[in-house]
């Protein structure tokens, strides 16, 4: 990333960078949201809404640090799980898992991750491992104990994708994985044909990638298998895809070590809340038992300060990072971290916070949307 062509001043910056370098049907695969992108729009008009109360004469700046799940983070905030970075950037995780050990954030390695958990553990610092229920059993259980060895902190389980929503950027660029790029962590036979098979192909509104995942990923997930997952692991188990309180009070019940407010970034039910609105609820249902951290739209400083006060333990950035990843590599992702925690740092010492949780002390106000 040269400095004298490009010189990134926010994390938005990085989008139209990413516009410029990546083959439209990649950079709408990752733009996109599913169905009309209702969902997609509201997570950000909706952390838009949210108006902070700032407090002054807090005595000092602030220190954005926090510990979560063991681990010291520099900033309450992890780098989401994101599938195929190789889309991106010829080094995809291994780059994303460097930027993240310098910044001294978590990455949440995606199940379908385009270089191996193995490979990328040895760049990360604090690695976290994101599992998508599979039909084969024998293969989440391998998976599972592939993370515990390479020294995961946290086992985070998605739970809102029994099938892949209907992303019709995709459907219309006709989208497909290039044939170097692949789900690196499933063995030669596990992984179906990227083109899909039998009636998952034939139909119109899916792309050649919502078939793959079709038939790699089960829809029969239960609670009783959060269960069984629950006593099969030691790691910390983070619930991923959580929007209603009832959930959330199901999960803390499991024995869930955290919680995820998530809309999968609008990619699944288009009717879904954003997910800052639905974080206040899960919240106030959680008591306390367990962190609970919000993912969608974050982009900004200002909007995991917004995160903090309406209660998050921390959020998850996903896009942006994908965007810094596309237009400069490690480095790109590397400057991406940088502002963000600078971005932070500013906005808590302006809301008169010393730390991180104190954010959540703030009073806010959510102003109407159009």
């Amino acid at each position: 990333m040269a400095a004298e062509e490009f010189e990134p001043l926010s994390l938005a910056d990085f989008e139209e960078r990413a516009r410029a370098v990546l083959p439209v049907p990649v950079f709408d695969y990752v733009a996109g949201g599913a169905g009309s992108e209702g969902t997609l729009a509201a997570n950000r008009a909706a952390l838009d809404a949210v108006t902070v109360y700032p407090r002054v004469l807090p005595g000092g700046p602030a220190d954005p640090r926090i510990e979560l799940f063991g681990g010291t983070l520099a900033m309450p905030v992890a780098v989401a799980p994101m599938a195929y970075q190789r889309l991106l950037h010829p080094d995809g995780e291994l780059a994303m898992a460097e930027a993240t050990a310098r910044a001294g954030v978590p990455m949440i390695l995606s199940t379908l991750s385009s270089c191996p958990m193995e490979e990328v553990a040895k760049a990360a610092d604090q690695l976290w491992f994101q599992l998508y229920w599979l039909r084969d059993r024998e293969l989440v259980d391998d998976l599972i104990g592939r993370a515990e060895a390479i020294g995961c902190r946290a086992l985070v389980v998605t739970v809102d994708l029994p099938m892949q929503g209907r992303r019709l950027r995709d459907v219309r660029n006709a989208f497909h994985l290039p044939p170097d790029v692949i789900a690196a962590n499933l063995q030669p036979g596990d992984e179906p044909s990227a083109a899909g098979s039998g009636a998952h192909r034939l139909q119109p509104s899916r792309s050649a990638v919502a078939a793959h995942t079709t038939e790699l990923i089960s829809p029969l997930l239960t609670w009783a298998d959060l269960a069984w997952l629950r006593n099969r692991t030691r790691l910390p188990l983070v619930i991923k895809g959580i929007l209603d309180p009832a959930d959330a009070r199901q999960a803390v019940e499991l024995g869930a070590d955290g919680l995820v407010v998530s809309n999968h970034g609008g990619r699944q039910l288009d009717a879904a809340p954003a997910g800052v609105q639905a974080l206040p609820a899960v919240v106030e249902e959680v008591a306390g038992r367990c962190p609970v951290l919000l993912d969608g739209g974050i982009s900004s400083g200002t909007d995991v300060l917004r995160a903090l006060a309406l209660g998050a333990t921390a959020v998850l950035v996903g896009r942006p990072m994908l965007w810094a990843l596309a237009a400069g590599g490690p480095a790109g992702a590397g400057r991406a971290l940088e502002l963000l925690a600078a971005e932070l740092t500013d906005t808590l010492t302006l809301a008169g916070c010393r730390t991180a949780a104190a954010a959540g002390q703030l009073r806010t106000v959510r102003r109407s949307q159009p």
